[in-house]
């Protein structure tokens, strides 16, 4: 057995407190507290779907979650790692957490541990594949005193190892207490006799001997005068006792003080572990993705706060606006991101618009309004002037100065700051994510009214189509050529861009390819209205969609599709009574990584 003493140099890395839904878990993460700085807790929210249904209907059920988790992460000074999961099985979506994440201690709420799971709570002890605390409370803080009850069973190391390591933190005063039957004979104690030696080569360890036939009655005496009792669970559970044995069950259910009880780790059997992990259906895959990577804009609107996790993260953020002829809704874009996201909160630290060569008044609004405008035709010209949204978007990362990078469009009718706080919210409580796209609702213009749900034909004809076919594990993301995304530079940089329609779901397939599913996220901005385009201007817009995943195709499978494949459109016209073509070229090219640029790398520098 290794000495106590060697775990004081080797403190808890990670822990790992499981947050359900519907059932509190306070104490849990009190007793993590008392362990290891708030950055070492990992706090993650565990929503449980019964079979039959879709993932995606616990949707309400994640964002109740995640402010609950919000609020315990701002208590702890917004230090806590946290994230939301769904799952048919919460127990096996646990244990696959844990495998992944490997903490060194999985802690529960005794009401928790009893009642907040599809199976029995001697599951948990038999298979759980690392260190485990039940608490219960009250814990009081500071805590000045720990009653740590020892016969010598296999979990007394992890108790001694957790009591020390919150003495050597919080400067608790430790006694270990060894009951001992009045009838016990030498050999039915030897256990605790290597364990003794321990103790008594640890000063800062009182030693407390009694000789008693009810170890129940003695432990809750003597835990009288402590603040908290520190046991190990029973190592030989009966089927007619409970999980954790029957003293630490009698203590964790009557005792009017804090309560915590171990066990150490055991390896559980390969083939549940593979069941446990097997999460790979494509469509359950997605579900959940939907389930617990969707954001309400509404759930970000403190924006003082956002600036507080901006601060604490030494984060910088740039927001682009795109523009080509949009005088009627560029100034008061403008206006209401200044007023509302720099001067009011300083939540964006610099606002650019990079126009595509407007030949109405959008630049001498720009400039009228002080705001910093660049014609991206011109900028980096030594690579030529391609026509085409991407093509501003990606000189606007060389334009930029901001660890995260926010693009809005702008022409927007009903802008508001949502738009933008949206979107840097997730990327701000969630530092695994590096793409976050925007979804709304787009009603259609017709004649003097708008419908509900009519826009976003493109999306639904075209995009969401291939996405389906091609890459079924972006299905779930709403509107995937929506113009209001952003992400982190360090993704975002080593990425290509495409230089026309075709750069929204470009970037979508790349970010997902380079960083995961996990790395994407998408909000809720609620309704967009703008002005919508003609039927052919869509066409040609699909047209160079398609090119764009052809091309990743190509470039996935190195098939040389791309080869094959026709650049230019034939645009039927109707003239005096008669049809006739015309032919148009719409090639989707990349630009490449803007990291790979020296340019801009030497201003990355400066």
């Amino acid at each position: 057995m290794t000495t106590p003493k060697a775990y004081l140099s080797s403190p808890f890395r990670k822990i790992l407190v499981p947050l359900f839904y519907g059932c509190e878990q306070g104490m849990a993460l009190t007793a993590a507290r008392l362990l290891v700085d708030p950055s070492r807790i990992l706090l993650i929210g565990f929503v449980g779907v019964e079979e039959g249904r879709h993932l995606s209907a616990a949707t309400d059920y994640v964002r109740a979650l995640r402010k609950q988790i919000r609020a315990a992460s701002q208590e702890n000074g917004g230090r806590l790692n946290t994230r939301i999961r769904v799952a048919y099985s919460v127990w096996d979506d646990l244990l696959a957490v844990v495998n992944k994440e490997q903490p060194d201690l999985l802690v529960f709420d005794w009401e928790c541990f009893v009642d907040g799971f599809d199976r029995k709570p001697a599951f948990f002890l038999e298979e759980a594949p690392c260190n485990i605390a039940v608490v219960k409370g009250p814990i009081q803080t500071p805590l000045k005193s720990i009653l740590i009850p020892m016969r010598g069973g296999p979990y007394a190391e992890l108790a001694l190892r957790i009591a020390l390591e919150i003495s050597s933190r919080h400067a608790t005063r430790l006694t270990v207490l060894h009951v001992q039957k009045k009838s016990m004979t030498e050999q039915e104690d030897a256990p605790f006799k290597g364990l003794a030696r321990v103790i008594q080569n640890l000063p800062e360890i009182e030693w407390l001997q009694v000789k008693s036939d009810s170890a129940e009655e003695t432990i809750q005496a003597a835990g009288e005068g402590y603040d908290l009792v520190l046991m190990g669970v029973s190592s030989q559970p009966h089927a007619r006792q409970p999980a954790v044995g029957r003293v630490a069950e009698q203590l964790l259910r009557t005792s009017p003080r804090g309560v915590i009880a171990v066990k150490s780790e055991q390896r559980i059997p390969v083939e549940f572990v593979t069941e446990a992990v097997g999460h790979t259906a494509i469509s359950v895959l997605v579900d959940k993705w939907f389930a617990e990577n969707t954001y309400q804009a509404d759930e970000f609107q403190d924006l003082e706060t956002l600036h507080e996790l901006k601060l604490q993260q030494g984060l910088t953020i740039s927001l682009a606006l795109p523009a080509l002829n949009e005088e009627e809704t560029i100034g008061n874009v403008i206006q209401i991101a200044t007023s509302a996201l720099m001067t009011q909160i300083p939540l964006v630290d610099e606002i650019i618009v990079i126009d595509s060569n407007s030949s109405d008044r959008t630049r001498e609004i720009v400039t009228e309004m002080g705001v910093p405008l660049h014609i991206h035709q011109q900028t980096l010209s030594e690579y030529g002037a391609r026509s085409g949204k991407g093509e501003a978007l990606w000189k606007s990362l060389y334009l930029t100065s901001g660890d995260i990078v926010i693009w809005v469009d702008t022409d927007i009718v009903n802008f508001h700051p949502r738009f933008v706080f949206g979107l840097i919210g997730p990327l701000l409580i969630d530092r695994r994510l590096q793409f976050v796209k925007g979804f709304y609702r787009r009603p259609i213009k017709v004649g003097d009214r708008y419908q509900a749900g009519g826009g976003g034909r493109v999306t639904e004809l075209t995009a969401r189509p291939l996405l389906n076919l091609f890459y079924p594990e972006l299905s779930g993301v709403i509107q995937p050529l929506s113009g209001e995304y952003g992400g982190r530079r360090t993704a975002l940089e080593q990425l290509p861009f495409f230089s026309g329609y075709g750069v929204e779901i470009g970037l979508l397939i790349d970010i997902f390819e380079c960083f995961g599913l996990d790395s994407i996220a998408q909000v809720d901005l609620l309704e967009r209205i703008h002005h919508n385009q003609s039927l052919e201007a869509l066409s040609k817009m699909s047209f160079a969609i398609i090119q764009a995943v052809i091309q990743k195709l190509d470039r996935r499978q190195k098939s040389g599709m791309l080869e094959d494949v026709n650049k230019t459109m034939k645009l039927i016209r109707y003239e005096l009574g008669r049809y006739f073509l015309e032919v148009e070229e719409i090639a989707e090219k990349e630009r490449p990584p803007m990291k790979s640029l020296p340019e801009y790398q030497e201003r990355r520098k400066a």
